[in-house]
């Protein structure tokens, strides 16, 4: 088995420090079985940029409709029950901005926001999407959604629940 790259290892360490996905069950982590579900819902929901070194950006956006939306908007479903609900080639009128985890050294020079960009056009081609929706967890992701919402002229809902 090849030696993982260093820039993984430290992408894995970000996630763990920001999200602390592992402490709690009700978000979405990441593994095999969630990854080919996203595929099947869009080829856009997965976007990473990489050097040589491995991954320095990976996003991670979910097309899906407005009840699944407005229900987690709520606090009726958690953030994995969004790619429960969420069944492949319905109706999708939002995309959730799951989670944009960048490396410190790649911050703040506009290549998370365009890694993103070409996600939701990508998706806005196949789906009449109308609203962005997040639950920021931190002061810069909350910018990045409210840049992502007003360049895609899509308009942007927050969860408060954090």
């Amino acid at each position: 088995m090849p030696k993982p790259l260093p820039n993984f290892n430290r992408m894995l360490q970000l996630i763990d420090e920001v999200f602390a996905t592992r402490q709690d069950p009700n978000q979405l982590q990441v593994n095999q079985t969630v990854m080919k579900k996203l595929a099947q819902i869009h080829s856009a929901t997965l976007s990473e940029l990489a050097d040589e070194n491995g991954p320095v950006i990976w996003a991670l956006l979910i097309p899906t409709t407005n009840e699944v939306m407005n229900d987690f908007l709520a606090g009726k479903i958690s953030e994995k029950d969004i790619l429960t609900k969420t069944k492949p080639k319905e109706k999708y009128t939002c995309i959730y901005l799951c989670s944009v985890t960048t490396l410190l050294e790649y911050r703040g020079k506009g290549k998370s926001k365009q890694l993103c960009l070409d996600a939701i056009k990508a998706i806005c081609k196949d789906y009449p999407i109308e609203t962005l929706f997040v639950w920021p967890f931190t002061q810069e992701g909350e910018w990045l959604a409210n840049g992502l919402a007003k360049a895609c002229n899509l308009l942007l809902l927050k969860a408060e629940f954090h």
